[in-house]
């Protein structure tokens, strides 16, 4: 690599971070300012747009795209600043050049509501005097799957759904399977595909029929015609919602098994976290699933430790802490008013070439 090609990069990466966290830097004569022209703007976006493979069709979408860069790095500069004492920081991801409406419209689901009440259970009720273990995190029990990217498809309940249906199936089973979620977008009738659903009809129409494997349906980020031919299926026996929606309630659950939970997500502070435990503005309304996969304690406060579907470039490679715990009574975000789970009794695959043909049968040993 040439002496200048060298520099240059060095130079493109401290602005960058210069850029994102808010620090200065000393200029050639030795005076510290601040990186803010214009110029090092456009540096800063070109780099960003090389990341993340960002093109426009016009120079007048890309100036539009440069002027909400400037607004959301601007934000993210102001909140990183140490003297606002923030318990989490912010930073560019691939969402940079969208606002919290256009966000919204692409990758949010307008669909979501509170379960219904038919299947409100009981089963992760606390018992007084009961002791639920200070942390949990399913990752290192081999229950979650890598995380993946939704693309500009609202599909996270499928996501959501889909994690925690293998949760329940490796613990029972001792097996990880990664499912499809494009089954669900595309078979899942009740729900709107990539215009938004629910992990209730997801759960449902698994029990029914059954959810195939990601390597036979990939994942593909449009509602295509479902392809009834599956491969080796999972199936569930019901599903359930926490019947009492309180953090304690929802603690003894995630202590069992992965959840499904829907949260207040649409607001800058949620889009641009990047690492820390998230105690900042959520939104207004339940607008996105996630995967409840732990909870423990980071820094003084406790944390829900969750599994977004926004790739391993949002938050901590894909997965976010959020503040538990806290005065409110569906805890942030809304994250304990509308938790679901998949129920597994006996584990079952299926076998066969068609959804003509195929039996629902035992697996050895169940």
């Amino acid at each position: 690599m040439g002496r200048s090609k060298f520099l240059s990069m060095l130079l493109v990466f401290t602005i960058y971070h210069c850029c994102v966290t808010g620090l200065s830097v000393k200029s050639i004569g030795g005076q510290k300012r601040k990186l803010r022209s214009e110029k090092e703007i456009k540096w800063l976006f070109a780099e960003w747009q090389v990341k993340y493979d960002k093109s426009y069709d016009t120079s007048m979408e890309e100036s539009r795209r440069i002027k909400i860069f400037k607004d959301n790095l601007r934000y993210i500069t102001e909140h990183n600043r140490p003297e606002n004492n923030h318990s989490f920081t912010l930073g560019l991801n691939q969402f940079a050049d969208l606002t919290t409406e256009e966000f919204a419209s692409i990758y949010l689901n307008s669909h979501l509501n509170v379960e219904p009440s038919s299947h409100a259970s009981d089963r992760y009720m606390p018992k007084e005097g009961e002791q639920l273990p200070n942390f949990v995190d399913w990752r290192r029990a081999g229950a979650v799957s890598p995380v993946e990217y939704q693309g500009n498809c609202g599909s996270c309940w499928a996501f959501s759904a889909v994690g925690a249906i293998e949760g329940i199936n490796q613990i029972v089973t001792g097996n990880l399977m990664t499912l499809s979620k494009q089954n669900l977008v595309d078979c899942e009738r009740l729900s709107n595909g990539c215009f938004g659903g629910r992990t209730s009809s997801a759960f449902q129409y698994v029990q029914n029929s059954g959810i195939d494997t990601e390597s036979h349906y990939p994942y593909q980020g449009v509602r295509q015609p479902c392809n009834p031919i599956k491969e080796s299926v999972v199936y569930i026996d019901n599903y359930e919602v926490i019947r009492s929606r309180n953090e304690i309630s929802l603690q003894k659950a995630v202590s069992s098994q992965p959840i499904s939970v829907s949260i207040k997500s649409n607001s800058t502070d949620f889009i641009f976290h990047k690492k820390g435990v998230f105690s900042g503005r959520c939104g207004q309304k339940l607008d996105h699933g996630v995967l409840v996969v732990g909870y423990g304690r980071e820094d003084g406060k406790d944390y829900w430790l969750i599994k977004n579907s926004w790739s391993t470039f949002w938050s901590e490679n894909g997965y976010g802490k959020i503040e538990r715990n806290i005065n409110a009574p569906f805890g942030k975000c809304g994250i304990a008013m509308n938790p679901s789970y998949p129920v597994i009794d006996k584990p079952y695959r299926l076998y066969g070439q068609s959804s003509k043909t195929i039996q629902k049968m035992p697996l050895a040993g169940a």
